[in-house]
């Protein structure tokens, strides 16, 4: 075994344990990541700090985003109490940090000294202060302190420093001790533009259309096989996304706490491009008679025409809270706006929707825990019903998709 063999056995043995924790908690770390891992961490690629290794890591071993909380909690857990030499603030110093004065005035010819800042320097400036203070200090440019000028402490006024504890302010610290260095990516939190595109990009139907211009390497082996190594290229259409998704937005009323979420769907949906075709309509509170392709409501389409112009094969997702009075959904003229008229309970033509398309779901922005009002429970009846979520999403995707 050689030198490096027997450095990289060492760092596969040190952490072993904490790739058994990542698997515990349902990641698919592979031993091919594991030992890329370690292979990073022999050639010092982690910087020999804490966040370098937990950089190193979550870049080698998370493969898809949503995974990003469970590495994060796996690796809060496993390394709990495990801290930087140099981050290590004394008791003492927090103690000192209660209670701040107020900034002191800064003159420019102060400001202009201050703006010049090396970051480096500063990091080993405040380790020495951490060794040399003894006690709490208010104001001053030197020491760990409150409301003063110095580049160490909160409450006061640095246009570069590094603040420890304290609030955010002015925005200005280069850098920020005791700040929670790993924010959670949750599952359940709701989605950026780019988590829900990731999550879209599951929603397929892919098949093979067009010309025969893509090598069938399993069908040519076994071909050429066949003839005794005489080669026979065989080829086929290229596989396609043929997967058409209607996108049905509700607006208005109670959505309005969750219109920038709508806005972030659509977004996301519109700038898909694995999509065959995508089109957006807009509604308020149910389906009736008419929908909209404007969230202004100018421009009616008559719910007849619109399944006539997509196949049963289109998938529809209906995004909304389903939260109405229930008589909307069940009576006859029950539309809350008093001119659609609706001859026929608000049920029906979802029933009709739910029957055409043969995949439809409906994402609720709305907390699960509020499922149990009574249209909710109605809507789900014709409709799965999915959290507008990143799990979510992904699950509508997977459940739609082939």
């Amino acid at each position: 075994m050689t030198a490096t063999q027997h450095h990289e056995t060492e760092h596969a043995d040190l952490f072993l344990s904490f790739f058994y924790h990542l698997r515990k908690r349902g990641m698919r770390v592979t031993p091919n990541q594991w030992m890329t891992l370690v292979e990073g961490l022999s050639k010092g690629l982690h910087g020999s700090s804490m966040i370098g290794f937990y950089s190193l890591a979550r870049a080698i071993l998370v493969k898809d985003e949503t995974e990003l909380d469970d590495f994060d909690m796996a690796f809060a857990q496993h390394f709990e109490g495990v801290e930087e030499i140099s981050s290590e603030l004394k008791d003492d110093i927090w103690n000192w940090l209660d209670n701040p004065i107020p900034p002191p005035k800064i003159d420019s010819e102060f400001q202009k000294m201050l703006d010049e800042v090396d970051v480096d320097a500063l990091r080993e400036q405040l380790e020495q202060r951490l060794k040399e203070q003894t006690e709490r200090h208010d104001g001053g440019g030197k020491w760990v302190g409150t409301g003063g000028y110095s580049p160490f402490g909160h409450g006061g006024y640095h246009p570069g420093g590094i603040r420890v504890g304290g609030e955010r302010r002015l925005g200005t610290a280069v850098q920020v001790a005791a700040g929670r260095r790993f924010r959670e990516h949750r599952r359940d939190l709701q989605m950026d533009t780019r988590q829900l595109s990731v999550a879209l990009k599951k929603l397929r139907a892919l098949q093979r259309i067009g010309l025969a211009e893509e090598l069938d390497v399993e069908a040519t082996v076994d071909r050429t096989a066949k003839d005794a190594g005489d080669l026979h290229l065989i080829f086929q259409p290229p596989r396609a996304n043929n997967l058409n998704l209607l996108l049905a937005m509700d607006v208005g009323g109670s959505m309005d706490p969750f219109r920038h979420m709508v806005n972030l769907i659509f977004s996301a949906a519109h700038g898909a491009r694995h999509f065959k075709r995508f089109e957006h309509i807009y509604f308020h509170n149910c389906m009736y008679d008419n929908v909209y392709l404007d969230a202004a409501f100018t421009e009616p389409v008559h719910m007849r025409d619109l399944v006539r112009s997509f196949d049963r094969e289109t998938r529809l997702v209906i995004v909304g809270d389903a939260y109405m009075y229930p008589g909307e959904l069940t009576q006859r003229w029950g539309a809350i706006n008093w001119g659609d008229h609706n001859e026929e309970p608000g049920m029906v033509h979802l029933a009709r929707l739910a029957e055409h398309f043969k995949h439809s779901a409906w994402l609720n922005p709305m907390g699960e825990a509020r499922w149990s009002a009574p249209s909710i429970r109605l809507v789900s009846q014709l409709f799965d019903m999915y959290p507008l979520t990143v799990e979510g999403v992904a699950d509508l995707a997977d459940d739609l998709g082939e």
